[in-house]
């Protein structure tokens, strides 16, 4: 548990705020600068204050030791970290009661944490109750002594390795003396005392005898007078109930009219009914309504439809049209005018290859002829070759002309492959293929209208067909009951003049029933149409009905208490009426007597042998214990002292280096004992405190010499890296020692 802020209106503090951080906490302050009351604040806000606390002399109790200087209510708040959460815990005053109120919940928020009450708060956070916190982590004053408490003595044997650890020997002790107690303290509690009592109330019991016999004639004297009193209120009460019966039995005939005036109407309506003829039921008049309705909304679906298959049907006659009249694939689908473009450019590729060749070859031809008859001139002009010249020339003259051939051809070929484009009216292969797909979009679309014409006109038959069904099934409902009627309007005149009459029949019976119903009720009261008597006058009653009914209720009860009393008087006088067993009796409290003197006697031999036994493990008192807070006491006193024995009253006694006997704490300095006790409670912190709370000490260092105050600020803060520490000073010399640390957080309070 770590503390993160306390705000507080207690005492001499005014809405004041304490913000702290984890480790050690330094707070400084000036004498009535608040230390004492933040530290009183801290353990009321854990435990409460105690109301039953009276002031005494030289003593405040805390309830006014801490009212708030300014008259205000006493109030408090604590932000703290507990099991990895962060809660907020109040006090305030509930009526007259200072902290009366509490609430916990979690920060931020209106959760209250489970478990968590104004009354095991404490106990909760801490680990441990109010005597051990104040004997251990609570370090509110200058007096730092340990003294025993029942608690402290139970968790302290806790630690001892052997023997029974969850027994005190001061419960024990506390335990014998109760039942010591018990037996002999006054007459109140004790047994004995009781036995003395019962044998003094058993002789009396004889007196008692005169006594409750003339008690049981004055008891039976009051029965008589009782019964005669009932006797005449009950008279009153029964020229009530005539009166009553009278008005009862005129209710009921005015009910018996009504029902017959019911059931009249109801038979007129049902001889009008049946002149009708048998009526549907209503849920069959009421469905039909539906119907006639679905016809009207079926009426306006099928005239829509007209008009959408219309539409439809000259959408498909305009796209039939653009696909028909289409001359360059006349009859053709898509895929047959796209195989008949596909070969008619495979054709013309063709023809495109030719002319390339026929141009190629009229080259190489004129340059083979041009060249051979030159050749052929040049060596017949050098005689080279014995040759005319005209040869040469008729060979140039061949291959020219073969040339000119081979030229026209290419030209051919290349008209004929234009005429291919020309049939389909485009300049280029990608032109013919935007108009194959042009061609391909239209069909798809006349096809796709001719589809949804077909939709249309299927759904227009099937509403027609649904129209013509209801209708006849509409027409065949209404004339079982109203076979005049022609028209759609006369149908709904007829559905609803059959409902009418179907609701005043409904209505009707249900007067009828409800007036049946009422005079069963006052039959079933007693409601009849005779009248049993002859109208006479009676006596007129003094009291109302409601005084009758109350005299009544209050005599029976006195009556019951007297028959009781009267009962109880006779077994009295029956029981005590025999000396005999009052001797009896008297003899066997004597014995009870004796027993429980016997048992007192051996209540005190245990407490004298308890209280020896006490004294032998005082040997063995908490081993773990003396050896943490020798420990501690070394560190505190720079190793003078090294170890430390404590025993169940908690005395101490301290050894130092080389001393063959421990001395007792009370030969030591005031500063080396409160280092001793120091020691002690930190120990008891440190082993059972299990939550680990936040250490206070208030000016607990005041009597220590500087060497042995910084040896005590080392150790806290070693502790402080385990749980939180608050060290509240009115002095300078601790801010000073530790002025060069980081890992302490100072706070000065004004």
């Amino acid at each position: 548990m770590k503390i993160l802020s306390m705000t507080a209106t207690f005492g001499r503090l005014e809405g004041a705020t304490l913000e702290l951080g984890g480790g050690l906490n330094l707070i400084e302050a000036p004498n009535e600068g608040g230390k004492s009351t933040w530290c009183a604040f801290w353990k009321a806000m854990l435990y409460g204050i105690d109301t039953r606390d009276r002031d005494k002399k030289g003593h405040l109790a805390d309830k006014n030791h801490y009212q708030p200087w300014s008259g205000s209510p006493m109030v408090g708040e604590l932000n703290l970290e507990w099991q990895g959460n962060a809660i907020t815990i109040r006090r305030g005053p509930k009526g007259s009661t200072p902290f009366g109120a509490f609430s916990a919940v979690y920060t931020g928020t209106n959760t209250p944490v489970p478990g968590l009450t104004a009354q095991n708060c404490g106990e909760l956070l801490t680990g441990v109750g109010r005597e051990v916190f104040e004997r251990s982590a609570f370090l509110g004053g200058s007096d730092l002594t340990v003294t025993p408490s029942p608690e402290l003595e139970q968790r302290i044997a806790a630690l001892v390795s052997s023997g029974q650890e969850e027994v005190s020997y001061s419960q024990a002790e506390e335990t014998l003396r109760a039942w010591s107690n018990r037996r002999r303290v006054n007459r109140s509690v004790g047994l004995i005392p009781k036995l003395e009592e019962e044998l003094v109330q058993v002789t009396g019991q004889l007196e008692q005898l005169d006594a409750l016999a003339a008690r049981n004639t004055q008891l039976e004297s009051d029965h008589i007078r009782l019964t005669r009193a009932r006797g005449a209120c009950a008279a009153e009460a029964a020229v009530h109930e005539t009166r009553s019966r009278r008005d009862l039995n005129q209710r009921y005939l005015q009910a018996d009219r009504d029902c017959r005036e019911a059931l009249e109407r109801l038979r007129q309506l049902e001889q009008d009914s049946a002149r009708l003829g048998e009526l549907p039921e209503k849920d069959q008049l009421k469905r039909a309504q539906g119907e006639l309705q679905y016809l009207k909304v079926l009426d306006e679906e099928i005239q829509a439809a007209k008009t959408a298959a219309a539409q439809a049907e000259d959408a498909y006659v305009e796209a039939q049209r653009l696909v028909v009249g289409d001359t360059r694939f006349p009859g053709m689908s898509p895929d047959e005018a796209a195989l008949k473009v596909r070969q008619d450019l495979e054709g013309r590729e063709e023809l495109l290859k030719k002319a390339k060749s026929a141009k190629v070859r009229a080259w190489v031809l004129f340059l083979l002829g041009l060249g051979a008859g030159g050749v052929l001139i040049a060596l017949s002009l050098t005689k080279t070759l014995l040759i005319h010249p005209g040869v040469g020339a008729a060979l140039s003259a061949l291959g020219l002309g073969l040339a000119l051939w081979s030229r026209s051809q290419s030209k051919s070929r290349i008209d004929q492959a234009a005429k291919v484009l020309e049939h389909w009216s485009v300049q280029s292969d990608g032109e013919l293929d935007e108009v194959l797909e042009d061609y391909r979009a239209r069909y798809d679309s006349a096809r796709e209208a001719a589809q949804r014409l077909k939709q249309l006109r299927t759904t227009l038959s099937e509403k027609e067909t649904r129209r013509t069904v209801d209708q006849s099934n509409l027409t065949d409902f209404v004339h079982s009951f109203a076979p005049e009627v022609k028209s759609a309007f006369g149908f709904s005149a007829a559905l609803s003049r059959a409902l009418g009459l179907d609701h005043e029949l409904a209505a009707a019976r249900e007067r009828a029933e409800l007036c049946a119903r009422r005079r069963e009720d006052l039959a079933a009261q007693g409601g009849q149409l005779s009248e049993e008597d002859d109208g006479a006058p009676m006596p007129t009653p003094i009291h109302t009905r409601e005084q009758c009914a109350q005299m009544l209720a209050k005599l029976d009860e006195q009556l019951e208490r007297t028959r009781g009393e009267l009962d109880r008087a006779r077994g009295a006088l029956s029981s005590l009426g025999d000396p005999a067993a009052l001797s009896a009796r008297k003899e066997a409290l004597a014995g009870e007597l004796a027993r429980r003197q016997g048992e007192l006697d051996a209540l005190r031999t245990a407490q004298d042998v308890l209280s020896l036994a006490s004294t032998q493990l005082q040997a063995r008192f908490s081993p773990a214990l003396n050896t943490l807070a020798g420990q501690f006491l070394a560190r505190l006193t720079g190793e003078k002292y090294v170890s430390l024995t404590l025993d169940r009253e908690l005395e101490s006694q301290a050894a130092r280096q080389g001393d063959v006997l421990p001395h007792s704490g009370l030969y030591l300095s005031r500063g080396t004992l409160d280092q001793l006790y120091l020691a002690v409670r930190l120990a008891v912190c440190r082993l059972c405190l299990p939550e680990k709370p936040p250490i206070l000490l208030d000016d607990a260092l005041a009597a220590f010499d500087d060497r042995r105050m910084t040896l005590a600020l080392e150790l806290l803060r070693e502790l402080g890296a385990e749980q939180q520490v608050l060290l509240f000073t009115c002095q300078s010399r601790e801010g000073t020692a530790l002025s060069d640390a980081s890992d302490v957080n100072r706070v000065k309070l004004g």
